[in-house]
């Protein structure tokens, strides 16, 4: 089962009270309703045994009415098998009851006594995911979050009720079907928290945290690598100054302590310059800073540079 199909039935066995029954049903009914035939009789379409198990209860439970369900294969040989719920006994009340038919006529947006608390708007967006949503397993993809459906005002009516919650939804026109979507990681988790969806709110949070962590330690890495190769690049200049000195006969001349760098920066070219000045002092005695050694290897490069130009 996909990430998806895990969260839809998850949430469609949880009990809520009858008002938010109602919410999360209208959502659904307003976005797979067959409106061609909504004259005759409440038709609804699915490809998800979850969400047709959903309505049949539902309607149940609100209307005390055993839906009428259809089972066939879906089409072009398609594996998937096609729910069909018909209802006709009481439908015009039920379309009424459930916003979604007002004086004969279809609403685009539900009524507002449907909405009017906090456990109903979610109850909406419930019932909204249920029949359009999808989301991205986060161990297998990129973070994203969608519901898509059929015109822009119903689009932007989501789009605010989602941003209630500061889930920072936006809408995308995609072909002749409009995209509600989030993005962000935390805003996806916080929508799941939303739906109650606890299960997949600890898997996606779980997956999350383990993608940050292992961002952070390639970051980490790569900041590392990057330090590393600038050291070796800096010392193989060190070392090529330390040559042209070298094949001058200068080293034979040299101060002392530039000597002492110049030796220990040939034989230990791979180190650092704290560890470099760590070595000095053990096998010399001569106590010696990180400062002290970058000074002196300044030092030798501007002689090197000096020789060079002339």
């Amino acid at each position: 089962m996909s990430f998806t199909g895990t969260v839809k039935n998850e949430i469609s066995k949880k009990k809520y009270s009858k008002a938010e029954y109602i919410a999360e049903l209208s959502a659904i009914f307003r976005n797979l309703l067959d409106i061609s035939e909504y004259q005759e009789k409440i038709r609804i379409t699915t490809e998800n045994p979850v969400l047709a198990r959903r309505i049949f209860e539902l309607m149940k439970e609100l209307y005390d009415i055993h839906a009428r369900v259809t089972v066939r294969r879906g089409y072009n040989f398609s594996k998937n098998y096609i729910y069909i719920l018909e209802i006709r006994r009481r439908k015009d009340f039920i379309l009424e009851d459930l916003g979604i038919v007002k004086n004969q006529k279809l609403q685009n947006l539900p009524e507002a006594y449907l909405l009017d608390d906090e456990n109903s708007v979610k109850a909406y967006l419930r019932g909204v995911f249920l029949a359009v949503g999808s989301i991205n397993d986060p161990k297998t993809s990129r973070y994203h979050l969608e519901f898509v459906v059929n015109d822009a005002i119903y689009a932007n009516f989501l789009k605010e009720k989602l941003n209630l919650y500061d889930l920072n939804s936006k809408v995308l026109k995609r072909e002749n079907k409009y995209m509600v979507y989030i993005k962000e990681a935390e805003k996806i988790s916080d929508f799941l928290r939303l739906i109650g969806a606890s299960n997949a709110v600890l898997y996606y949070e779980e997956i999350r945290i383990f993608r940050n962590q292992k961002n952070n330690t390639n970051r980490l890495n790569n900041c590392e690598q990057a330090n590393v190769d600038k050291m070796i690049e800096t010392a193989n200049h060190q070392i090529h100054d330390i040559q042209i000195l070298e094949e001058a006969g200068l080293l034979d001349v040299m101060d002392e302590k530039l000597l002492d760098v110049c030796t220990y920066r040939k034989k230990y070219p791979e180190v650092s310059l704290q560890e470099l000045s760590e070595i000095i002092t053990l096998e010399t005695g001569k106590k010696i800073t990180k400062s002290g050694v970058h000074h002196r290897l300044k030092k030798i490069s501007e002689m090197a540079s000096n020789l060079s130009q002339k």
